[in-house]
Protein backbone atom coordinates (compact mmCIF):
# COMPACT_ATOMS: atom_id res chain seq x y z
CA UNK A 1 0.00 0.00 0.00
CA UNK A 2 2.56 1.99 1.07
CA UNK A 3 4.58 1.57 -2.56
CA UNK A 4 0.87 2.66 -4.49
CA UNK A 5 0.73 5.79 -2.23
CA UNK A 6 4.56 6.77 -3.36
CA UNK A 7 3.96 5.78 -6.77
CA UNK A 8 0.54 8.17 -6.94
CA UNK A 9 2.47 10.83 -5.20
CA UNK A 10 5.06 10.51 -7.82
CA UNK A 11 3.04 10.47 -10.65
CA UNK A 12 1.20 13.54 -9.20
CA UNK A 13 4.43 15.41 -8.98
CA UNK A 14 4.84 14.65 -12.31
CA UNK A 15 1.86 15.99 -13.38
CA UNK A 16 1.66 19.05 -11.55
CA UNK A 17 5.32 19.57 -13.29
CA UNK A 18 3.69 18.99 -16.72
CA UNK A 19 0.85 21.51 -16.42
CA UNK A 20 3.01 23.75 -14.62
CA UNK A 21 4.79 23.84 -17.62
CA UNK A 22 2.37 24.11 -19.95
CA UNK A 23 0.89 27.17 -18.41
CA UNK A 24 4.29 28.71 -18.60
CA UNK A 25 4.88 27.73 -22.24
CA UNK A 26 1.30 30.18 -22.96
CA UNK A 27 2.82 33.37 -20.95
CA UNK A 28 3.47 35.81 -23.11
CA UNK A 29 5.98 39.06 -21.91
CA UNK A 30 5.67 41.91 -24.11
CA UNK A 31 7.90 45.16 -23.56
CA UNK A 32 6.29 48.22 -24.87
CA UNK A 33 6.38 52.05 -24.37
CA UNK A 34 3.59 53.32 -22.19
CA UNK A 35 1.12 55.55 -24.63
CA UNK A 36 0.45 53.99 -27.10
CA UNK A 37 1.73 50.51 -27.22
CA UNK A 38 0.93 49.39 -23.60
CA UNK A 39 -2.72 51.15 -23.87
CA UNK A 40 -2.94 48.97 -26.74
CA UNK A 41 -1.50 45.42 -25.40
CA UNK A 42 -3.42 46.06 -22.65
CA UNK A 43 -6.85 46.43 -24.79
CA UNK A 44 -6.41 43.10 -26.51
CA UNK A 45 -5.32 40.86 -23.12
CA UNK A 46 -9.31 39.79 -22.71
CA UNK A 47 -8.52 38.58 -26.20
CA UNK A 48 -5.88 36.89 -26.28
CA UNK A 49 -7.10 35.35 -22.83
CA UNK A 50 -9.63 33.53 -24.57
CA UNK A 51 -6.53 31.90 -26.66
CA UNK A 52 -4.82 30.82 -24.04
CA UNK A 53 -2.22 33.35 -23.62
CA UNK A 54 -1.68 34.88 -21.00
CA UNK A 55 0.08 38.29 -21.78
CA UNK A 56 2.43 39.65 -19.18
CA UNK A 57 3.20 43.86 -20.85
CA UNK A 58 6.27 45.50 -19.16
CA UNK A 59 6.54 49.07 -19.87
CA UNK A 60 9.89 50.92 -20.13
CA UNK A 61 10.37 54.92 -21.16
CA UNK A 62 13.45 54.63 -23.43
CA UNK A 63 14.30 53.10 -26.80
CA UNK A 64 17.64 51.41 -25.93
CA UNK A 65 15.85 48.92 -22.84
CA UNK A 66 13.31 47.50 -24.77
CA UNK A 67 15.59 45.45 -26.98
CA UNK A 68 18.69 44.97 -24.39
CA UNK A 69 15.75 42.78 -22.75
CA UNK A 70 15.03 40.88 -25.96
CA UNK A 71 18.42 40.03 -26.38
CA UNK A 72 19.02 38.53 -23.32
CA UNK A 73 15.29 37.05 -23.62
CA UNK A 74 13.45 38.38 -20.20
CA UNK A 75 10.94 39.69 -22.49
CA UNK A 76 9.56 37.88 -25.57
CA UNK A 77 8.82 40.30 -27.80
CA UNK A 78 8.67 44.27 -27.93
CA UNK A 79 6.47 46.78 -29.37
CA UNK A 80 7.76 50.01 -29.55
CA UNK A 81 9.76 51.01 -32.47
CA UNK A 82 9.60 51.39 -35.93
CA UNK A 83 11.61 49.05 -38.47
CA UNK A 84 14.59 51.65 -39.54
CA UNK A 85 15.18 51.91 -35.62
CA UNK A 86 14.79 48.49 -35.55
CA UNK A 87 17.61 47.69 -38.33
CA UNK A 88 19.95 50.25 -36.85
CA UNK A 89 20.11 49.13 -33.31
CA UNK A 90 19.81 45.67 -34.52
CA UNK A 91 23.49 46.55 -37.20
CA UNK A 92 24.80 48.50 -34.09
CA UNK A 93 24.56 45.63 -30.98
CA UNK A 94 24.46 42.37 -33.10
CA UNK A 95 21.21 41.48 -32.75
CA UNK A 96 19.54 39.91 -35.14
CA UNK A 97 15.44 40.82 -34.74
CA UNK A 98 12.68 41.03 -37.47
CA UNK A 99 9.48 42.87 -37.63
CA UNK A 100 6.30 40.25 -37.19
CA UNK A 101 3.53 43.00 -38.03
CA UNK A 102 2.59 46.22 -38.49
CA UNK A 103 0.57 48.41 -36.24
CA UNK A 104 0.27 51.83 -36.30
CA UNK A 105 2.10 55.33 -37.04
CA UNK A 106 2.97 57.99 -34.69
CA UNK A 107 3.52 61.07 -36.91
CA UNK A 108 6.26 63.12 -35.49
CA UNK A 109 5.40 66.86 -34.93
CA UNK A 110 7.27 69.91 -33.85
CA UNK A 111 5.40 70.93 -31.29
CA UNK A 112 5.58 75.03 -29.92
CA UNK A 113 4.28 76.46 -26.66
CA UNK A 114 5.82 80.00 -27.86
CA UNK A 115 4.53 80.19 -31.57
CA UNK A 116 1.45 79.33 -33.47
CA UNK A 117 3.06 79.07 -36.78
CA UNK A 118 5.91 77.81 -38.37
CA UNK A 119 6.97 81.16 -39.99
CA UNK A 120 7.06 83.02 -36.78
CA UNK A 121 10.42 81.30 -35.68
CA UNK A 122 13.20 83.97 -35.21
CA UNK A 123 16.81 84.25 -36.22
CA UNK A 124 18.24 82.69 -33.44
CA UNK A 125 15.82 80.51 -32.00
CA UNK A 126 16.26 77.08 -30.34
CA UNK A 127 15.05 73.72 -31.43
CA UNK A 128 15.08 70.22 -30.02
CA UNK A 129 15.30 67.08 -31.67
CA UNK A 130 15.64 63.55 -30.68
CA UNK A 131 19.14 62.23 -30.68
CA UNK A 132 18.84 58.68 -31.52
CA UNK A 133 20.24 58.12 -35.20
CA UNK A 134 17.00 57.29 -37.38
CA UNK A 135 14.48 59.65 -35.10
CA UNK A 136 16.81 62.46 -35.45
CA UNK A 137 17.62 62.51 -38.85
CA UNK A 138 13.63 61.80 -38.99
CA UNK A 139 12.96 65.63 -37.38
CA UNK A 140 15.79 66.84 -39.92
CA UNK A 141 13.90 65.81 -42.96
CA UNK A 142 10.62 67.05 -41.99
CA UNK A 143 12.55 70.61 -41.27
CA UNK A 144 13.73 70.25 -44.34
CA UNK A 145 10.60 69.40 -46.19
CA UNK A 146 9.14 72.81 -44.18
CA UNK A 147 11.82 74.97 -45.91
CA UNK A 148 13.33 75.69 -42.90
CA UNK A 149 16.36 74.21 -43.05
CA UNK A 150 18.44 72.28 -46.38
CA UNK A 151 20.38 69.00 -45.88
CA UNK A 152 22.73 67.85 -47.80
CA UNK A 153 20.50 64.84 -48.66
CA UNK A 154 17.24 64.76 -47.30
CA UNK A 155 16.11 61.19 -47.93
CA UNK A 156 18.92 60.13 -45.74
CA UNK A 157 17.37 58.40 -42.73
CA UNK A 158 20.85 58.72 -40.57
CA UNK A 159 21.43 62.72 -41.35
CA UNK A 160 22.90 64.71 -38.42
CA UNK A 161 23.49 68.62 -37.48
CA UNK A 162 26.20 68.14 -39.50
CA UNK A 163 24.41 67.22 -42.51
CA UNK A 164 22.50 70.70 -42.48
CA UNK A 165 23.73 72.33 -45.83
CA UNK A 166 22.02 75.58 -45.08
CA UNK A 167 20.28 77.01 -42.47
CA UNK A 168 18.99 80.52 -43.39
CA UNK A 169 17.81 81.30 -39.80
CA UNK A 170 20.57 80.90 -38.04
CA UNK A 171 18.45 77.96 -35.78
CA UNK A 172 20.34 76.48 -32.86
CA UNK A 173 19.13 72.61 -33.03
CA UNK A 174 20.02 70.85 -29.98
CA UNK A 175 19.67 67.01 -29.43
CA UNK A 176 18.23 64.94 -26.35
CA UNK A 177 16.78 61.34 -25.84
CA UNK A 178 13.30 60.97 -26.67
CA UNK A 179 11.96 61.01 -22.91
CA UNK A 180 13.96 64.18 -22.29
CA UNK A 181 12.48 65.98 -24.87
CA UNK A 182 8.76 66.72 -23.77
CA UNK A 183 9.26 68.28 -20.39
CA UNK A 184 11.82 71.09 -22.17
CA UNK A 185 9.53 71.87 -24.52
CA UNK A 186 8.60 75.75 -22.52
CA UNK A 187 12.50 76.61 -23.08
CA UNK A 188 12.57 76.59 -26.44
CA UNK A 189 11.12 77.94 -29.56
CA UNK A 190 9.71 74.66 -30.60
CA UNK A 191 10.75 70.57 -30.43
CA UNK A 192 9.95 67.67 -32.48
CA UNK A 193 8.39 64.61 -30.39
CA UNK A 194 7.28 61.44 -30.94
CA UNK A 195 3.65 61.50 -30.28
CA UNK A 196 3.81 58.90 -27.76
CA UNK A 197 6.22 60.65 -25.61
CA UNK A 198 4.01 63.86 -26.36
CA UNK A 199 0.73 62.36 -25.77
CA UNK A 200 2.32 60.93 -22.19
CA UNK A 201 3.12 64.15 -21.28
CA UNK A 202 -0.09 65.91 -22.27
CA UNK A 203 1.17 67.75 -24.70
CA UNK A 204 -2.15 68.67 -27.03
CA UNK A 205 -2.57 68.38 -30.57
CA UNK A 206 -2.84 72.80 -30.56
CA UNK A 207 0.55 72.80 -29.99
CA UNK A 208 1.89 71.43 -33.42
CA UNK A 209 3.01 73.56 -35.70
CA UNK A 210 4.45 70.82 -38.48
CA UNK A 211 3.63 67.50 -38.36
CA UNK A 212 4.84 64.26 -41.11
CA UNK A 213 2.57 63.39 -43.57
CA UNK A 214 0.22 59.94 -43.49
CA UNK A 215 3.10 58.79 -46.12
CA UNK A 216 5.75 58.44 -43.71
CA UNK A 217 7.71 54.98 -43.71
CA UNK A 218 8.44 54.58 -39.82
CA UNK A 219 5.77 52.12 -38.77
CA UNK A 220 5.47 51.06 -35.77
CA UNK A 221 6.32 47.15 -35.52
CA UNK A 222 6.11 43.98 -33.17
CA UNK A 223 9.55 43.23 -32.87
CA UNK A 224 11.06 39.49 -31.77
CA UNK A 225 13.96 38.06 -32.18
CA UNK A 226 14.40 36.40 -35.61
CA UNK A 227 14.54 32.52 -33.98
CA UNK A 228 11.36 33.39 -32.89
CA UNK A 229 9.48 34.48 -36.16
CA UNK A 230 7.54 31.97 -36.17
CA UNK A 231 6.12 31.90 -32.38
CA UNK A 232 2.79 30.81 -32.30
CA UNK A 233 2.33 33.30 -29.35
CA UNK A 234 3.15 35.90 -31.00
CA UNK A 235 1.38 35.77 -34.15
CA UNK A 236 -2.06 35.71 -32.04
CA UNK A 237 -0.55 39.12 -30.47
CA UNK A 238 -0.39 40.64 -33.87
CA UNK A 239 -3.62 38.97 -35.14
CA UNK A 240 -4.95 41.01 -31.95
CA UNK A 241 -3.23 44.10 -32.54
CA UNK A 242 -4.59 44.13 -36.44
CA UNK A 243 -8.41 44.14 -35.15
CA UNK A 244 -11.26 46.25 -36.19
CA UNK A 245 -11.44 46.61 -32.18
CA UNK A 246 -7.80 47.83 -32.17
CA UNK A 247 -8.39 50.26 -35.20
CA UNK A 248 -11.36 51.72 -34.23
CA UNK A 249 -9.88 52.61 -31.08
CA UNK A 250 -6.63 53.92 -32.37
CA UNK A 251 -9.04 56.16 -34.43
CA UNK A 252 -11.48 57.37 -31.69
CA UNK A 253 -8.91 58.04 -29.08
CA UNK A 254 -5.77 59.43 -30.65
CA UNK A 255 -8.00 61.61 -33.60
CA UNK A 256 -5.23 61.62 -35.81
CA UNK A 257 -1.94 62.00 -33.77
CA UNK A 258 -1.55 57.94 -34.20
CA UNK A 259 -2.93 56.23 -37.03
CA UNK A 260 -3.90 52.90 -37.90
CA UNK A 261 -1.33 50.89 -40.38
CA UNK A 262 -2.86 47.84 -41.38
Amino acid sequence: MKRVLTLLSLVLVVALFIVSCGNKGKELIVGASPVPHADLLNLVKDDLKKEGIELKVVQYTDYILPNKALADKSINANFFQHAPYMEDFGKKNNIEMVGVGNIHLEPMALYSKKIKNINDLKSGDTLIIPNDPTNGGRALILLDKAGIIKLKDNKNLAATTADIAQNPKNLKIITMSNEQIAPRLGEVAGAIINSNFAIDAGITKNEIILIEGKDSPYVNIVTVLKENQNDERVKKLVKALQSEKVKKYIEEKYQGRVIPAF
